[in-house]
């Protein structure tokens, strides 16, 4: 019996498979049925010292757990996945992703632009297609993606104690990260000197610090300042 699908995959290998060595970066095509590889660029093997009989033969689980890390995975996957779900023609998602070649060699930034190649006969998609480029020359780029992937794992991490504080907690905790003193935080919301004090002391109880680093973290990651 033929398998028409297995068929759209082989042609759509084989028409990348023409031009890849050309372009600058590594292309992969997942397999959307399981999100396994299906195919990969000479440039993506060579780095990462494997066959594309070995790549193709892991599980999608075994891929990422080897090769990515899971904490900005954490950001794009959902992102990648409602892409497909979506399916909207010629529709893109580029993000940031850290890579190592190697178990336990060091990571290295990658920026990965990824869209639906190919769709089945029902017109459901069936291969993705990333192309990643490394990007650790660029160390302003190296640099942004870090700290951005630290305020979402922040953000992440302490979601529910910021949630705890209420809107006048979150109204003093934006001036006292903004360096407003307690004298004039009073003066700007017409209350008393002793009930900003209050509050600040709730929200420290709340947010679990007395670090004023630190609350000017939860200040910046959910967008009070």
């Amino acid at each position: 019996m033929i398998d028409t699908n297995q068929e759209i995959i082989d042609k759509n290998i084989l028409e990348i498979a023409k031009v890849a060595c050309k372009l600058p970066g590594v292309v992969v095509l997942h397999d959307l049925r399981d999100w396994s590889v299906a195919w990969m660029s000479p440039r993506g093997l060579g780095e990462l010292g494997v066959t594309l009989e070995e790549i193709t033969s892991l599980s999608s689980e075994e891929y990422y757990y080897r090769y990515f890390n899971p904490e900005d995975s954490k950001d794009y996957a959902p992102k990648v996945l409602s892409l497909m779900e979506r399916n909207i023609a010629d529709e893109i998602c580029t993000c940031f992703q850290q890579v190592r070649f190697r178990i336990n060699a060091p990571w290295k930034w990658h920026m990965a632009s990824t869209m639906v190649f190919a769709r089945d006969e029902e017109g459901k998609p069936l291969l993705a297609i990333t192309i990643a480029f490394p990007i650790d020359t660029m160390h302003h780029m190296t640099f942004k993606a870090e700290r951005l992937l630290e305020e979402n794992n922040f953000l992440r991490n302490n979601f529910q104690l910021f949630s705890s504080l209420s809107k006048r907690e979150c109204e003093i905790l934006k001036l006292l990260a903004m360096g407003v003193s307690s004298i004039e935080t009073a003066e700007k919301l017409f209350i008393s000197i002793g009930t900003v004090e209050t509050h600040r002391k709730n929200i420290k109880k709340k947010l679990n610090t007395n670090s004023y680093f630190e609350l000017c973290q939860f200040a910046r990651a959910f967008n009070l300042i």
